[in-house]
Order: structure tokens, then C-alpha cells, then sequence
């Protein structure tokens, strides 16, 4: 078997390219069950100055992409990828653009025990399958609820400013260390991997690691 190797995913839970790429993800690691790699998510805010009670989501996307027309051609070409993919997105449902601080602030604490994965799952499914706000305390405490975390503290945590600006700074060092964009996933703390890539590309990825692993041998 292969040495565990780190995978390290800087992510965005409200960022629909980055639940492609997690899908895509998945896929191969599925098919690829001796796969080598520790998968740890960090915070990347789509939008840092968002107002911490989010804004209506359709003034958000109009701002952001110059109008209706620009924001319709935009989430159109999403919309056709995730299709293509099998990935069910219901951006109709979707009311509000969250700040995300809360939401990477539950992420981070998910994985200090062992449940990163099952919470990133339930917060992209919660937004983009559900339409659900995924800055609400009450939303991310439920969420916590079901993947087994205790949900008087994470809603002691949240409603305190516990690890908020730790998240803000781990954003801030991503952007100085040339991370622009979401997905970026990084193999071995060495070679980064922008955007969501199909699974067969990952399974490639995989087989290579294998290989360099054997020669090693």
C-alpha cells in the first residue's frame, strides 16, 4: 500500500465549482479504494467582505457579474457542468449569499474530530440542494446535530468569536500564497491542482502516486 499522502483543499462551501470538484473527487477516490491520500479542508471565502448577514442573492450575483444577463450566462454554464456531471443544484432555492465565516469555523472544527468530510457534504448539500442559509447559527448547529457533533457547543462557538479570526488570517495567508480561485487542491504540500477536475484525472493522479511509490521500493 501506498504512504499516506496529504491532500489539502481550500474550499468554499457556497462555491459551486467547488462541490463539483469534491464530487468529482469522490468518484475516483470510490474507484480507487487503496487510494494513498489524508484529505484536510481550509478556508478560502469566495467573498471576504461579504456583511456578515449576507445579502439577497440575486442583487449579490448581478453586482458581482455586471448584471442579470451576465449572472444568467454564468450560473447557465455551471448549471449545464453539474448536469453533465449527475450533481443536483437547485440555485432557484437559493435566497441569500451567506458570509461563509461560520460555516469554515464548523469545517475546522469538524475536523478536529474526524468528521471535515461528512460536514463539508452536509453544508453543500444544505445550500445547494436545500437552499438553506449555511451562515445561520440554527442551520449550522442542525447540521453539526446530524453528523453526530454536539450542537450546544457548536452553537456556544459560534455565537462567540472563537477561531473567527484565525479563519480570516488562514484566508488572507492562501491569497498570499497565490490561491486565487476555488478549488485548489494541493498534493503532498507540493503541486497544486486548480479547479474542479473530472475523476478520471484524479485517478491518474493516483496510479502516478502508486507508481513513483513502487519505484521507490
Amino acid at each position: 500500500m501506498t504512504a499516506p499522502i496529504k491532500l489539502d483543499v481550500l474550499s468554499d462551501p457556497i462555491c459551486p465549482w467547488c462541490y463539483i470538484g469534491k464530487t468529482h473527487l469522490d468518484r475516483a477516490l470510490a474507484a480507487e479504494e487503496d487510494h494513498p491520500f489524508v484529505i484536510e479542508w481550509h478556508p478560502f471565502q469566495l467573498n471576504p467582505d461579504m456583511p456578515e448577514d449576507g445579502m439577497d442573492r440575486r442583487e449579490y450575483l448581478e453586482r458581482k457579474f455586471g448584471g442579470k444577463d451576465g449572472a444568467i450566462r454564468v450560473y447557465g454554464q455551471i448549471a449545464q457542468h453539474a448536469e453533465d456531471a449527475g450533481i443536483e443544484i437547485d440555485f432557484a432555492a437559493i435566497q441569500k449569499t451567506p458570509n461563509t465565516v461560520n460555516a469554515h469555523r464548523l469545517i475546522h472544527w469538524a475536523g478536529i474530530e474526524g468528521k471535515q468530510n461528512e460536514i463539508v457534504d452536509a453544508l453543500f448539500s444544505a445550500y445547494f440542494k436545500e437552499g438553506r442559509d449555511i451562515g445561520d447559527i440554527e442551520t449550522l448547529a442542525d447540521i453539526a446535530d446530524n453528523a453526530g457533533m454536539d450542537a450546544a457547543v457548536v452553537t456556544r462557538l459560534l455565537k462567540s468569536d472563537e477561531d473567527k479570526q484565525s479563519i480570516r488570517d488562514r484566508d488572507v495567508h492562501s491569497r498570499e500564497m497565490g490561491v486565487n480561485s476555488v478549488p485548489t487542491f494541493i498534493v503532498g504540500s507540493r503541486h497544486a491542482v486548480p479547479g474542479a477536475q473530472p475523476p478520471e484525472l484524479w485517478q491518474k493522479v493516483i496510479k502516478e502516486l502508486r507508481e513513483q511509490a513502487e519505484g521507490a521500493e
